[in-house]
């Protein structure tokens, strides 16, 4: 009766353990990609586009995998298709394809045909990451490296410790071998050979002319190295970020309202410079907001927000309290940022209404910035590099329809890069 008993409770025991074993099986398969190694992936491809918490200029990813499961009942397979050619994607006629590419003005994503199915799984793990709160994860990574770093420098001072006392007693022991000699040598009356007056080693160094030479050609060298490193950077003035008269936060207005860039730089769609808004632009909103209601920080309080507001008025000459102009009105000394040389020709129009640039493209992540700065270099090897590695948008473009078709067919290519089109050449950007 008893082995029954055992049997029976043997055999339960064995289902419960391949139960338990299938589930965490499943788990395992469930997770399908290594988060680490997605988030390096997505920093390196996804990165100049997309946030995992907020839109930049393509949709944020945070769980995207499981929205576009739910929401659109859309599985792994079409995200791999998507990632890999989204053009292709779009000109099937899948219907959520055609929605985001027309959501997001006719630009495409760029096709990354490159990544595997282990790299879009890594990416999509990442993606799946629940978010962490900032200042808990910044706590625990301080108080982490703060406990490596003591434990590794506990380690290392042991270490030299006990090299620096083994030296010691090296350096002793040597002097005490050194003295026990000479007592024997004195002991047997043997002479000890007197020590010659050797020459200085910098007198010997100096004298050496092969040596001299080569310090001397190291020198030149390095100092033509570092000439050129800082000639280099005269008039590259990237992370240039001036106090304005009035501040302006592109954060609030590009950021948490969503104003678009054109709104205020409207100029950009038409002319050569995108140009400064008037303040009338301003006044179209300000004339009813007249502070500031949205999220404070200890350096930027509502009072300071509502003290801008009020130099806007003064400036403007709008009377707050009589809710009309008062005719008084006062010039803004705005402090240019972005500036090129003047042989350099730029037009904002042929970039942003005919090529259909993003804006972020050049400034950067305008709608995260509380002060505006100079996000890229605008060197010409910038510039260069954008050309050559840029697809230029000429599906549906009527500017680019008979060059397309010339170049596609000299090229053999359906895409074409700026270079391709005569982008490189010095006449195109220089008077």
């Amino acid at each position: 009766m008893k082995q029954v008993i055992h049997r029976k409770l043997s055999r339960n025991i064995l289902r419960l353990g391949l139960i338990i074993l299938l589930a965490f099986t499943t788990s395992l398969s469930a997770q399908e990609g290594d988060p680490a190694k997605g988030k390096s992936l997505f920093n390196a491809n996804c990165a100049a586009c997309h946030q995992l918490d907020k839109k930049m200029t393509g949709p944020a990813l945070r769980n995207v995998e499981a929205r576009l499961s739910d929401d659109q009942g859309l599985d792994r397979d079409w995200i791999y298709a998507w990632i890999r050619n989204s053009a292709g994607v779009i000109k099937s006629g899948d219907a959520y394809a055609n929605k985001i590419f027309n959501e997001y003005s006719g630009a495409a994503m760029t096709a990354m045909p490159q990544l595997t199915d282990e790299d879009i799984n890594n990416i999509l793990a990442y993606t799946a990451e629940e978010k962490k709160a900032p200042a808990q994860t910044a706590v625990a990574a301080t108080g982490g490296n703060a406990e490596s770093g003591s434990s590794n420098g506990i380690t290392n001072e042991i270490i030299l410790g006990a090299l620096a006392i083994l030296f010691i007693l090296l350096a002793i022991g040597l002097y005490l071998v050194n003295k026990t000699l000479r007592r024997f040598a004195s002991a047997q009356n043997i002479d000890l050979p007197e020590s010659s007056a050797r020459t200085p080693l910098w007198k010997a160094f100096v004298q050496n002319q092969f040596l001299m030479l080569v310090t001397a050609i190291f020198f030149l060298l390095a100092s033509a190295y570092f000439a050129y490193g800082y000639f280099m950077q005269i008039g590259v003035d990237q992370g240039y970020q001036p106090v304005q008269p009035i501040h302006f936060s592109h954060k609030i207005h590009a950021g948490d309202n969503g104003v678009d860039c054109k709104y205020c730089h409207s100029s950009a769609r038409v002319s050569k410079t995108s140009g400064i808004p008037s303040l009338n632009v301003c006044m179209n909103c300000h004339k009813s907001i007249y502070e500031y209601n949205g999220e404070t920080s200890p350096e930027y309080t509502k009072e300071f927000y509502d003290g801008e507001i009020q130099k806007l008025y003064a400036a403007a000459g709008w009377s707050d309290a009589d809710q009309k102009y008062t005719g008084d009105s006062q010039p803004v000394k705005w402090v240019r940022i972005h500036n090129l040389p003047d042989f350099v020709y730029f037009n904002h129009s042929q970039h942003v209404t005919v090529a259909g640039v993003e804006c972020q493209t050049c400034h950067g992540p305008v709608e995260e910035m509380e002060i505006m700065y100079q996000h890229a270099p605008l060197t010409m090897g910038w510039c260069i590099e954008c050309h050559r590695t840029t697809n230029v948008n000429v599906q549906d473009n009527a500017y680019y329809e008979k060059i397309h078709e010339q170049l596609s067919k000299k090229y053999g290519v359906d895409k074409l890069t700026a270079a391709q089109m005569g982008g490189l050449e010095c006449g195109k950007c220089h008077y």
